[in-house]
This record gives C-alpha cells, sequence and structure tokens, in this order.
C-alpha cells in the first residue's frame, strides 16, 4: 500500500522484533478524569482542560518502553513505513495489532508515526490496515489505549469511529489521576457483529 511517496510494507516478526518505538509527545490540553461516589453509585467525568504549561511525555521515562512484537503479544503482526539511511533501515512509522481470541477482538498495541512524518495521512492509512485486518478475521470490534494527556490522538481515534469504552485509573501509576495520565480504553464497532 502506498501513501504519498511512501510505502507501508508487512514487518516480519523475526526482523523486527525487540525494535523501539519511541513514543514521543507534547500536549497542552488533557482529559480531567474525576470520580464521585454518591448514594446512587459513582458519577465519572471526562473534562477537557489545559496544563498551565505544554507537557511533553516520552520513553525515557518510563522502564517500559514500547518495542514491536513484545512477548506478551504472541500473535501480533506489524506494518510499517521503513527509511534506508546508510544501509541501515529506519522505522519512521508503524501499527501492530494482535487478536484477542476470547473476546474476538482486535487489540492495536501499537500505532506511532515520527514526528517529522506527522499529519500527512499516514496514521489514517495504517489504521485501515487493522480496520481492514479485523473485517478479514471476523472480530467484532478494534480495541485501543490511549492516555487522558494524549489529546491528540484522542481526536484522531475519535475521527477514526473510535469512540472511549473505560479507563484505568492506575495504570501507569498510583498517581496516574493526580498526573493527568489516566489510560483511556477506545474501541471501534464493526458493523454488523
Amino acid at each position: 500500500m502506498k501513501i504519498n511517496n511512501f510505502e507501508i510494507i508487512f514487518l516480519p516478526k523475526k526482523e523486527w522484533k525487540g525494535i523501539p518505538i519511541p513514543m514521543r509527545y507534547t500536549t497542552e490540553e488533557y482529559f480531567d478524569v474525576s470520580m464521585e461516589k454518591n448514594e446512587m453509585g459513582y458519577h465519572i467525568k471526562f473534562q477537557k482542560c489545559k496544563f498551565d504549561s505544554p507537557v511533553t511525555h516520552y520513553p525515557e521515562e518510563y522502564d517500559f518502553p514500547d518495542k514491536l512484537y513484545e512477548d506478551h503479544w504472541e500473535k501480533a503482526s506489524a506494518w510499517g513505513i521503513v527509511e534506508k539511511k546508510d544501509e541501515k533501515q529506519e522505522l519512521i512509522a508503524c501499527i501492530e495489532i494482535c487478536p484477542e481470541e476470547w473476546s474476538n477482538r482486535l487489540i492495536v498495541t501499537e500505532l506511532w508515526v515520527h514526528e517529522d512524518f506527522r499529519r500527512q495521512g499516514i496514521a489514517h492509512a495504517l489504521m485501515a490496515i487493522a480496520k481492514e485486518q479485523a473485517a478479514l478475521q471476523q472480530r467484532r470490534a478494534i480495541i485501543l489505549e490511549t492516555q487522558s494527556c494524549n489529546t491528540g490522538a484522542i481526536s484522531f481515534y475519535q475521527q477514526e469511529g473510535f469512540e472511549p469504552v473505560g479507563f484505568d485509573s492506575c495504570c501507569y501509576s498510583n498517581r496516574d489521576l493526580e498526573r493527568k495520565e489516566v489510560r483511556i480504553n477506545m474501541g471501534y464497532f464493526l458493523k454488523g457483529k
């Protein structure tokens, strides 16, 4: 598949396993996740707010940087765009998907486009591969995770037809709510499923 002057290719596991994905983004906004308990149960609110100053998240701040074909994604498949530089292959964009058999869903485990190549339709083309694979595999939904402070990603996923399906307020640390970095789960539902 081609997008602009780039070709999206399948990334074989034996060649790409363990390749780090430098997930880096800067944001000025976040979705504040708040929970209030009352006599009827819980009231959960997602409200868009502004940071006092821009916040950058980068792989080095975590002990678990993203990599392709992690062992816990046993049946993963990946596609991407590769540039050749000085006889080396450099990844500039990728998507990795993995079936979740028990729920008949497809998980987007990784979606990344290098900062220099964003806003050119590459992420849309990569997501089209996930949607095509989900249809071919007769999955009922595609799911993924993002962070409440990654408003650019949330906006992109909404444009792609995804909607919030849940959250985890202590996925990354015990202070996720305070840090404004809450795991947001999003889903895309295939027609007729």
